[in-house]
């Protein structure tokens, strides 16, 4: 019973560290808007889109606890990234020349 409830504080630790970045970023940023995806045995991703463009993302150790992390946050949650929130990200030139690289093989 007491590793449960460790690792349940834990979790709650987690999710709370995860809110506060989350609420960070959305003060920065005027705001924000985000989509939590399933990125395999690392957990998940929390893609956060400001209002004013800027763009990050966090990563949670399971799904469960960035839905927990959102939630708590108070944000938007998309279902999906694409549509009129994808068109909500502004792309300067450090990410245009990082993806420019990527095609080429730097």
């Amino acid at each position: 019973m007491a590793d449960t409830q460790q690792v349940d504080q834990k979790a709650e630790r987690r999710v709370a560290k995860l809110a506060k970045q989350i609420n960070s970023f959305a003060k920065s940023h005027g705001g924000a808007e985000g989509q939590v995806a399933y990125i395999g045995e690392r957990g998940a991703r929390i893609v956060l889109v400001g209002e004013d463009g800027g763009w990050g993302d966090l990563v949670a150790p399971s799904y469960e606890i960035a839905e927990k992390a959102v939630e708590k946050s108070g944000i938007t949650r998309h279902e999906s990234f694409d549509g009129e929130f994808a068109a909500k990200v502004t792309t300067g030139p450090y990410e245009w020349k990082r993806m420019a690289g990527i095609q080429i093989g730097g």
